[in-house]
């Protein structure tokens, strides 16, 4: 068994390739960008700020798809493959030994699936943190809130671009930071 580092969170936001009206025949939803931010839990500091772009096996980027996320076809074909990338979190941010987070569980999920349709080992050890509800027990909100509500609740701007992976996992990130420091605050009380 892995040791748990609890040193660091690493906070993870994936694009992959998505259709308005559906996904089309043949064609399965890839990731297409990681980002990931390390969180340093004794300081609150953002750190390691990085997208890593990956490209689609199994799908193309849609126009819809650019749309909402920048990314163009030529953009992912460029990136790396989804087995280097899962390797990368492993070698490089200790993933599988790291409690790491993410807004809601669409990424994880999304992780395991394809990790499981591609035969690739997954990246991470089994201690996923859900921000988005967190935030909304914190906060004793009624229902959870997509990202860009969370951060107009918590009075943060967004930075970056919405919807790109590298900068959502740094916005998560500060709102993750937030919550932590406001806990360490009660809690020397």
């Amino acid at each position: 068994m892995a040791k748990r580092l609890l040193d660091r969170i690493l906070v993870v936001d994936v694009e992959a390739t998505c259709w308005d009206d559906g996904v089309p025949p043949g064609e399965t939803s890839d990731i297409i960008e990681i980002g990931v931010t390390e969180l340093d839990v004794a300081t609150g500091e953002r750190n390691r700020r990085r997208g890593i772009l990956v490209r689609p096996e199994r799908s193309s980027v849609s126009a819809f798809c650019t749309e909402l996320t920048t990314l163009t076809q030529a953009d992912v074909d460029g990136g790396t493959t989804f087995a280097q990338a899962c390797a990368m979190l492993r070698s490089e941010y200790r993933s599988h030994e790291r409690v790491w987070a993410s807004w809601g569980e669409y990424d994880r999920q999304q992780f395991e699936r394809q990790c499981r349709d591609l035969g690739t080992a997954y990246p991470f050890g089994t201690r996923h943190l859900n921000v988005k509800t967190l935030f909304s027990l914190v906060h004793a909100l009624p229902r959870e809130l997509g990202m860009a509500g969370a951060l107009a609740q918590a009075g943060r701007p967004l930075e970056g671009t919405h919807h790109r992976g590298v900068d959502d996992a740094w916005n998560i990130a500060g709102m993750l930071a937030d919550l932590l420091a406001a806990g360490r605050s009660t809690a020397a009380r």
